[in-house]
């Protein structure tokens, strides 16, 4: 025959209960901080990305500025100008002095 063995429960130290407790708290406050991180870095990942369009977008302009430059310095419209408005003209060959450096 069996003889049934009972176990009782035996009461839980309440320092025990404090640690568990205290477990579970910083589970929660580690779960909390993911959450804050993560969080974080996505909005700097979003502003790293606007920058970058910002940037690629006045690279874009800058290249256009350049070439705008390019066109308004251009020989041939500096030379329209300077003789339409300024009535400027080239030099012949009788007008032009050479000047000789003395040392």
């Amino acid at each position: 025959m069996k003889q049934s063995t009972r176990q009782t429960a035996k009461p839980i130290a309440p320092s025990a209960l404090l640690v568990a407790a205290l477990m579970w708290l910083l589970v929660i406050a580690s779960a909390l901080a993911v959450v804050a991180s993560t969080h974080e870095v996505r909005k700097h990942t979003n502003t790293v990305e606007t920058l970058r369009r910002e940037a690629a977008q006045l690279q874009v302009e800058w290249g256009q500025y350049l070439l705008e430059q390019s066109t308004w310095a251009s020989y041939s419209r500096v030379e329209a100008i300077a003789t339409q408005k300024l009535n400027m003209y080239p030099a012949t060959a009788e007008q032009i002095v050479m000047v000789k450096r003395h040392d």
